[in-house]
């Protein structure tokens, strides 16, 4: 494959295919040791352009196509693969390389580097008809800072920037730093900016070097202001007036506009769309107060959590103004173009999992915005999926089909007996959520689980990395019903799963806190928590009735779960070249069944194995302990759970071409009961369960668009605590699992 991709064929015999560059730093003889020599090399490395071609396993397949298409017959494949992967070639005669040069020497002078030598030369690799540039820096001391001063400024300025410089980073012995000066007149902007000044602008700023001082390289730095820069742009901005449109359209006539105020704003709009009431806790933006972008931005946010409007423009204009105030006016205008009342939402879906299940699925939403006029949000939902298992012998389970019904109610506001200030919610104000659903689900020669639940609570973002949820109110009611004398006889074989069955009542409160710096898509070093806590049965118990002495409560007939459950999801991504990944995660969950219950029910129960957990088993097909799956003949249905979880998780992921991914993983887990289950044996977790974890290894190829995530991951386990002691080691690629999922696993 890679002599049938090589391009050395292809290329001109007067020219050399650019191989990339190299950089080396050296010091000068006559100076001091740089510091930080890494991170000067990096920084000069971004300035070296154009980069290579694309590069995978010695094989060019950019270049490739790009040079299959000039034939005069390329044929349709190879256009294709062009589109997708082609690039042009970048020879040894592109490279301007003492234009490169001089953009060297003018990152070390702005770095403070003054008087520095770079050379550069070229280095051919005849066999290969490649070449690099190796280019040569040597760099001379460093000019550090002695002193940060303000020079004169105007007295309306001075003290405010006097306290904004008080809190610079800029410090004694700091290197010269041009781009750091750009950025700390960004900093003293944005800072004056919050204080009112509307008409401010970085460039007003000038930071002037006085080297004449001092004869070891060093200077003060004094910070001023331009000459002539404008009266208006030195005084503080206070909003005056505050209108709102709050379904604006282009094309209305703004004749036809009312206007009531409410708070100091005036709610403008052709008919009563949105309860001012409702629409003002989310604007940040106070009248009579100074001018503040953080304010605007704020607004800007929470509106947007509303959900019921697609473009939020915030606009300001100068009003009565005149040379001799010494505080200007401002005039907010907030321009709300809501999106359509209702809308519909078809989803159609091909599964396929791991543990040979395939099927359709169609899911059916209604929505229905600003449903009383305070932003409310209902969405209906109706789905209907089958799945089939693809497998030989007992079929028994092995076919299910799922229809669900259900309905959400958001409203964008906190519903509670008392009233609590949104003033206290700075960043985002919380959701109300309501929910009400209906499953039915039929697995073939089995039973039927008819399912519903309610659900009351709320979300909200404390900030930008901090997500809340609670559910004050749970309450799901599970019915089985036309079991077949198979599965009676499992449920016989398995007091566990039968007792998982028998509580049709899980009432409770639950609640998941989110701390996620994915969000920042662009940082080196990212974390992820999450920590959930759900427990039920408490309330329920007040009510409850024993029928019979010794035998579990019910609650209107039926038995009602009481349990504790805690789950930590711990991920951790360290990004480094270019799309390169390295992925790791954790996560430990606990549940503990009590009073009333002496098991988890059935969908509270921990799995382990499948496309999201340990990739070298089946779904569910992993533990508890080390127990190896066999019950009885009948028992294909069996799903192996427990009341304990532990998985560990890391991949290597990698770009291969255009939006192909590669990924090397390792996974490891288990789950175990914290109760001997009488029907199976080794379940339980004691102080050996390092030995009985399952681990696996594998490789994987994701196609990856625009976030829309295709996996394959190919996994062979090399640690199944499933076999006796002495046999569990060892990698059997023969038991491969092929997994095909939707999304990244974390």
């Amino acid at each position: 494959m890679i002599q049938a991709c090589s391009v050395k064929k292809y290329i001109p015999k007067d020219e050399f295919l650019f191989d990339g560059y190299e950089v080396t730093v050296t010091d000068d003889n006559d100076s001091l040791p740089v510091k930080n020599k890494p991170e000067l090399k990096v920084a000069l490395e971004d300035v070296l352009l154009p980069e290579a071609n694309s590069e995978f396993l010695g094989m060019y397949p950019g270049l490739f196509y790009y040079y299959k298409v000039q034939d005069s017959t390329p044929g349709f494949f190879n256009k294709f693969m062009y589109k997708q992967l082609g690039e042009k070639p970048i020879y040894k005669s592109d490279i301007e390389k003492y234009e490169i040069e001089e953009l060297l020497q003018n990152r070390l002078n702005n770095r403070g580097f003054f008087y520095s030598k770079t050379d550069s030369k070229f280095i051919d690799n005849e066999k290969q008809r490649t070449a690099k540039v190796d280019y040569s820096v040597t760099v001379k001391q460093s000019y550090e800072m002695e002193t940060y001063q303000i020079d004169s400024l105007p007295s309306l300025l001075q003290n405010e920037i006097k306290t904004i410089v008080g809190t610079s980073k800029f410090e004694k012995g700091m290197r010269f730093n041009l781009a750091g000066m750009k950025l700390e007149r960004e900093r003293i902007d944005e800072e004056l900016k919050k204080r009112g000044y509307y008409n401010f602008n970085p460039s007003f700023l000038i930071f002037e070097a006085d080297t004449s001082q001092y004869k070891n390289k060093r200077f003060d730095l004094f910070l001023t202001l331009k000459k002539d820069v404008p009266k208006k742009a030195i005084v503080p901005y206070m909003v005056t007036k505050i209108n709102v449109y709050t379904n604006y359209d282009l094309q209305q006539d703004s004749l036809q506009l009312e206007t009531v105020v409410f708070n100091n704003k005036n709610y403008i709009s052709d008919e009563l769309f949105f309860k001012p009431k409702y629409l003002d806790p989310f604007i940040t933006i106070k009248a009579d107060a100074l001018y503040d972008p953080v304010a605007s931005k704020n607004t800007a946010r929470r509106l947007a959590t509303i959900g019921s409007y697609k473009f939020i423009n915030i606009q300001y204009k100068e009003i009565d103004n005149t040379e001799q105030d010494s505080i200007g006016k401002l005039e907010a205008s907030i321009y709300l173009s809501p999106l359509n009342k209702r809308a519909v939402r078809a989803e159609l879906q091909a599964v396929t999992k791991s543990n040979n299940f395939a099927g359709p699925a169609l899911g059916l939403t209604f929505t229905n915005r600003n449903l009383y006029q305070g932003g409310e949000t209902l969405n209906i939902t109706a789905k209907t999926g089958y799945e089939t298992q693809i497998s030989g012998g007992n079929q028994s389970g092995l076919t299910s089909l799922e229809l669900g019904l259900g309905a959400e109610l958001f409203f964008p506001r906190v519903l509670f007996p008392i009233k609590i200030n949104t003033n206290f919610f700075k960043y985002e104000i919380p959701k109300t959520k309501m929910g009400l659903s209906i499953d039915y689900l039929s697995r073939s020669q089995l039973y039927t689980l008819l399912s519903g639940t309610a659900t009351f609570g709320y979300v909200w973002d404390a900030n930008r990395y901090v997500t809340h949820k609670i559910n004050p109110i749970s309450v799901n009611y599970t019915r089985l019903s036309n079991t077949t004398e198979e599965f009676e006889t499992i449920l016989d074989e398995n007091t566990f799963l039968q007792s998982s069955f028998e509580q049709q009542f899980i009432s409770g409160l639950t609640y998941s806190f989110t701390y996620n710096e994915m969000v920042d898509a662009n940082k080196k070093h990212q974390f992820y928590l999450n920590a959930l806590l759900d427990v039920a049965g408490n309330s329920l118990s007040l009510f409850g009735k024993e029928e019979t002495p010794g035998e579990p409560k019910t609650f209107l007939n039926a038995e009602y779960a009481q349990y504790a459950k805690a789950d930590v999801d711990m991920r951790y991504h360290f990004n480094f070249g270019k799309d390169q990944k390295i992925a790791a995660r954790l996560f430990a969950g606990y549940g503990y069944a009590y009073g009333n219950s002496d098991v988890l029910p059935f969908t509270k129960q921990y799995y382990s194995g499948g496309p999201y957990s340990v990739r070298a088993f089946n779904s569910r097909s992993l533990g508890p302990g080390t127990f190896d799956g066999t019950l009885t003949d009948s028992d294909s249905y069996f799903d192996q759970s427990g009341n304990i979880r532990l998985e560990a998780n890391a991949e290597y992921r990698f770009p291969v071409f255009g939006f192909v991914k590669g990924a090397v993983f390792v996974d490891a887990g288990n789950v175990w009961n914290s109760v001997d289950n009488p029907d199976i044996d080794n379940d339980t977790f004691s102080s050996s369960f390092l030995s009985e974890l399952g681990m696996g290894a594998g490789v994987g190829m994701r196609i990856d668009v625009q976030g829309f995530v295709i996996r394959l991951d190919l996994a062979a386990p090399f640690h199944d605590p499933s076999l006796p002691e002495g046999e569990r080691l060892d990698f059997n690629t023969d038991a491969s699992v092929l997994n095909f999922a939707i999304g990244y696993p974390f």
